[in-house]
């Protein structure tokens, strides 16, 4: 069982080191040397989980999407908001969301499975798909939006959000331009009474973060 929990814990860390690297440097730069370094590990552990660099960006995009576990609200729209925050705020620190956007949004490289490389972005427009299909269920949603294109037009808006956040602050105002989209995008699919109760604060993602990992909490409620 010890054993087991080290090469988890080996595991983990060697994602994390290679997801920094491709994060700081792209695919095509990264280098299994670099990443070795980062991780403070040998060859042969990092090959024993992963046979290529291919292998480890793969891996690490496959880890970037977890469904991020949402506090019930009584509005979906809420939900799908705080979604977004959620991941703004880890997109600051957490180098696996930070390795696997920039595999995702980087088409450079030709060396990259660029197919596979998109199951991160289908993943997410299928998670917010779902969250707006469940808004429109409740009456939440104008009758003129449709749904797919919706949450295609905001997976892409956030793609290009955090690349000029990136640019501009190493992501620190991410959450703030997220913010300031929601607050123009979000009067063209809301019903007026759903739009008027939605808390968009940009400090709401690092509020429901904070929940998250203490456990179970009471609901932060829409106000």
């Amino acid at each position: 069982m010890a054993q087991q929990d080290r090469a988890i814990r080996t595991r983990r860390a060697i994602l994390e080191a290679a997801a920094s690297v491709f994060d700081d440097l792209g695919y095509d730069r990264a280098t299994i040397a670099e990443v070795l370094q980062r991780a403070g590990t040998t060859k042969g552990a990092l090959y024993f989980h992963f046979a290529s660099k291919e292998q480890l960006a793969l891996a690490v995009l496959e880890e970037q999407f977890v469904d991020i576990t949402l506090e019930p609200q009584k509005i979906k729209l809420q939900e799908f908001v705080d979604a977004g925050q959620i991941l703004a705020h880890r997109l600051r620190d957490d180098p696996i969301q930070r390795g696997a956007v920039r595999l995702a949004v980087e088409q450079g490289s030709s060396h990259l499975d660029r197919r596979r490389s998109m199951v991160s972005w289908v993943s997410w427009r299928e998670f917010a798909e779902g969250l707006l299909a469940e808004a429109r269920g409740r009456g939440e949603l104008l009758e003129t939006v449709v749904v797919r294109e919706t949450a295609e037009l905001f997976v892409g808006a956030f793609a290009g959000l955090q690349m000029m956040s990136q640019a501009f602050s190493n992501r620190a105002d991410l959450s703030h331009r997220l913010a300031v989209f929601f607050e123009h995008a979000l009067p063209c699919i809301a019903v007026p009474s759903v739009l008027v109760r939605l808390d968009l604060d940009s400090e709401r993602g690092a509020r429901l973060e904070a929940a998250l990992r203490r456990g179970p909490v009471a609901d932060v409620a829409a106000r």
